[in-house]
């Protein structure tokens, strides 16, 4: 409880530069995160954290002791040189760039690994600090740690917005700007520059194994928020930021559940969970993009064409009779069946569908009791105008696939069932400007287009 306020009062200095610290560095990831991911770099992300604790355990046994600088040095000449590397694979002989990418990401972090355990056998080994490269630890980051992550986070916001259209056509349309006389390649290495210099300056607060989480997380829980790149950054530099200030936030307070764990929890990957939560809220819950809304715009369709398919059933029983306010009962639309075989043709009870949308239809006011007997309906003005317009609309495009698509006329009524639920007004008013009069006169419309033509459609159905 103690560390909680502590923690909130930001009385402790320690404190303070680890989240600022974490924050920053969530925020700067998180935005260059997003042109990595959009120009399909996030696994070299990865391969430039592993290879960075080869260079760390290097520069240690160079130096030799601990040294912040030296390390980031080191481990920025090795993920550089991974992804020269991979770009070298992939650029001059026949294998792909996800095995060039699995190559580097398991041959340098061998290496690192080996380097490791040869400095862990030395006397002064245990000193070297390198656990905290491999999986993080915030709490232990001190002031010019700070500086140095404020100065990068500056830097690769600062060259984000100076080369924010540069970097988007580079993302969306390299083809385009290397006609334009664009330097593709030298904005691909700057790119690359940007996400080594985000990637080696995280490890200390998230570790090697899981920077790439901190970079890649966050745009792509964005991603479910917007389609605009710009809001995309602000959204990516927002999730970066709360994830990298909860992870912190966290690592510090938690009590260690086993005595394994005296030391707390590791910074590194409980700043990756809160970024996967960020990640799974926006997978389930995005307004647009999100599995539930989603699965809502699915069902609404469902329900639409369900309504749609039996006000048409309706019309086309009550069309020979030219009469829609005319009485009718569930048994007088069965041997149609349309509605039903549209729905499920391999539903052994399709009545069951009739009825609970007769029941639907009395909720919306479509349908509504007839006093002719206890199971008669009638179509309210409601439901006549909502049967005209979807039989206008597949009518009008089974008109327009026989005569502009030379669709057979025995087909084009299986492919206007799929159709006329989708049609918006205006295609439908530039399909009733295109009618001959001929047609409009099959229609039922007025000769001229003007004024616009009215709801009511004739009994007789186009011929075909």
């Amino acid at each position: 409880m103690d560390a909680l306020l502590r923690l909130l009062l930001l009385d402790d200095s320690n404190t303070r530069i680890a989240l600022l610290g974490a924050t920053l560095l969530g925020i700067s990831s998180a935005t260059i995160g997003t042109f990595a991911v959009l120009r399909r770099r996030a696994l070299v992300t990865d391969a430039v954290a592993h290879a960075a604790l080869p260079g760390v355990c290097l520069a240690y046994l160079v130096v030799g002791n601990r040294n912040f600088a030296a390390f980031l040095l080191g481990a920025l000449i090795l993920g550089l040189a991974a992804a020269a590397f991979i770009s070298f694979i992939k650029t001059k002989t026949r294998i792909k760039e996800d095995a060039a990418i699995a190559i580097a990401i398991g041959g340098f972090f061998g290496l690192g690994i080996a380097l490791s355990r040869i400095i862990q056998n030395q006397p002064s080994g245990n000193r070297a600090g390198l656990d905290t490269f491999i999986f993080g630890k915030a709490a232990s980051m001190l002031s010019g740690d700070a500086t140095l992550i404020a100065i990068i986070a500056g830097t690769v916001l600062i060259c984000t917005l100076i080369f924010y259209k540069e970097l988007k056509l580079l993302c969306f349309d390299p083809d385009f700007a290397a006609s334009q006389g664009w330097p593709i390649s030298l904005l691909d290495l700057a790119l690359m520059g940007l996400i080594c210099l985000c990637t080696i300056v995280g490890l200390p607060a998230v570790g090697v194994v899981l920077m790439v989480s901190l970079m890649v997380i966050p745009p792509v829980a964005a991603r479910f928020w917007t389609n605009r790149l710009a809001p995309t950054l602000y959204i990516s530099a927002t999730f970066g930021a709360i994830a990298g200030l909860i992870g912190t936030a966290l690592s510090a307070v938690l009590p260690a559940p086993t005595s394994s764990l005296s030391r707390g929890w590791p910074t590194g990957p409980l700043i990756t969970l809160v970024a996967a939560s960020i990640f799974i809220l926006s997978l389930l819950f995005a307004p647009k993009r999100g599995v539930v809304a989603d699965l809502l715009r699915t069902f609404s369709l469902r329900r639409r064409i369900a309504e749609q398919n039996f006000l048409r059933t309706i019309y086309e029983a009550l069309e020979p009779a030219a009469d829609l306010a005319k009485p009718w009962k569930a048994a007088d639309l069965q041997p149609a069946s349309r509605y039903a075989s549209s729905l499920n043709p391999h539903d052994a009870a399709p009545n069951r569908h009739l009825h609970a949308s007769i029941a639907a239809g009395l909720r919306r006011g479509l349908v509504a009791p007839s006093p002719a007997g206890p199971t008669t309906y009638v179509l309210t003005l409601k439901g006549i105008a909502a049967a005209q317009q979807v039989v206008r609309a597949h009518r009008l495009w089974e008109l327009f696939l026989i005569e502009q698509a030379d669709i057979a006329a025995d087909h084009v009524d299986r492919d206007a069932d799929l159709i006329e639920h989708v049609l918006p007004p205006a295609v439908i008013a530039a399909l009733e400007q295109k009618l001959t009069p001929h047609q409009r006169s099959l229609l039922g419309l007025p000769a001229s287009p003007h004024p616009p033509p009215p709801s009511p459609l004739p009994a007789a159905r186009i011929p075909t």
